[in-house]
């Protein structure tokens, strides 16, 4: 009798997204225990060169360096009973935050479904996929999210203010673009005012700059949407040249033997690819603690470049939050990505057959971990 051969499903391709500063907010506390402190099965999970991790054991781990360091673990963080503006948005605290979130989510894909082909994230969300992409391997890259995020908050530069450039359909507003960079020179030429594009972050413009452009920029820029221009809590002029002397310093306290080559591919702020077979690991360390941190951050081009280079069948944003999916529809939307045209596009699409998975939304998630 002739046996039957099962056929495994295939794969799905998946583009990984690691989330920014702004992604741990009041509705976020409790994430780490309500996702990864034993509601989803803690399995050894292969990380790279034949190593296993446990969510457990990364969260630990993270947890005794901030030991070490003096500083609330981010177990203690996480499970404060009320949520506090000032503890929580403090870039030491909320950077190690985010990154306990966001790589125990890494860990919780199921690889059974899911061949992750390309990773890259927003801003702070770059050191994370670096992490995921195992290029910093874990113990670096938990000395390096939590060097960075203290040293950017002891020397707390300026601020960021996010503005619409699309309207409440995400579609782009004619002249939006142009008007911004005039204001944008125009302030500039007032005295000891600094103000740079800082994101570009989808439909949306964030800018960078010290107090005497951002008040100025806030007095001109008219309200949108009734939230906007926003000025971001606890965010320096992060991706400017105000944070140059920031790079400097980290070039010097974090060497490039923390780095090593990524096992999977890495897509930059530039929408440059580094490749796990022909990267230079001085050339990206570089990169991460020079151009990352005070120039540009394109996150749009990150998302155009992933697209179209990789072909994911399902984009998959880490936690905690779920606040860079309209980011990353809007940036969809604007190279027309299978067909995607505006706001009411992306929401059938995402009814119909998800293409934008957030693990931050519970319903999504489920359609993600093992």
């Amino acid at each position: 009798m002739k046996q039957e051969v099962k056929l495994q499903p295939k794969k799905q391709k998946a583009l990984v997204i690691c989330p920014g500063r702004g992604t741990y907010n009041k509705d976020e506390l409790g994430y780490l225990n309500r996702f990864h402190m034993g509601q989803e099965q803690d399995k050894r999970e292969f990380i790279a060169r034949h190593e296993f991790i446990t969510k457990h054991e990364f969260i630990n781990s993270i947890d005794a360096y901030r030991q070490q360091e003096g500083q609330a673990t981010v177990s203690e963080l996480d499970g404060r009973e009320t949520y506090a503006m000032r503890e929580h948005t403090r870039g030491d605290n909320a950077s190690p935050l985010i990154h306990a979130c966001a790589y125990a989510d890494f860990l919780s894909i199921d690889r059974q479904q899911f061949d992750v082909v390309a990773v890259t994230g927003n801003s702070m969300g770059w050191y994370i996929a670096l992490a995921a992409a195992q290029a910093l391997p874990e113990r670096s890259a938990i000395e390096l999210i939590n060097t960075m995020g203290t040293m950017m908050q002891q020397s707390l530069i300026g601020g960021q203010v996010i503005y619409p450039l699309v309207d409440e359909n995400w579609c782009q507003i004619p002249g939006r673009r142009e008007h911004l960079q005039e204001l944008m020179e125009s302030i500039n030429q007032q005295q000891e005012a600094e103000l740079y594009i800082s994101i570009e972050l989808g439909g949306m413009l964030v800018f960078g700059g010290n107090e005497a452009a951002l008040k100025r920029l806030m007095e001109l820029l008219p309200q949108q949407q009734g939230r906007f221009p926003l000025r971001l809590h606890n965010h320096a002029a992060f991706h400017t040249p105000l944070l140059k002397q920031i790079s400097d310093h980290a070039l010097q306290v974090l060497p490039s033997e923390l780095f090593a080559a990524p096992q999977l591919p890495l897509i930059d702020g530039r929408g440059h690819i580094w490749q796990p077979l022909s990267s230079d690991t001085q050339a990206l360390h570089q990169y991460t603690l020079g151009h990352q941190v005070f120039q540009p951050y394109d996150f749009s081009k990150v998302i155009e470049v992933s697209v179209k280079e990789f072909a994911p069948d399902r984009i998959i944003i880490l936690g905690p939050g779920s606040t860079l999916g309209g980011a990353v529809a809007q940036a969809l939307i604007n190279i027309n990505w299978q067909g995607l045209s505006c706001k009411e596009d992306f929401i059938h699409q995402q009814k119909t057959d998800p293409y934008v998975l957030a693990m931050g939304l519970e319903e999504q998630r489920a359609m993600v971990v093992s």
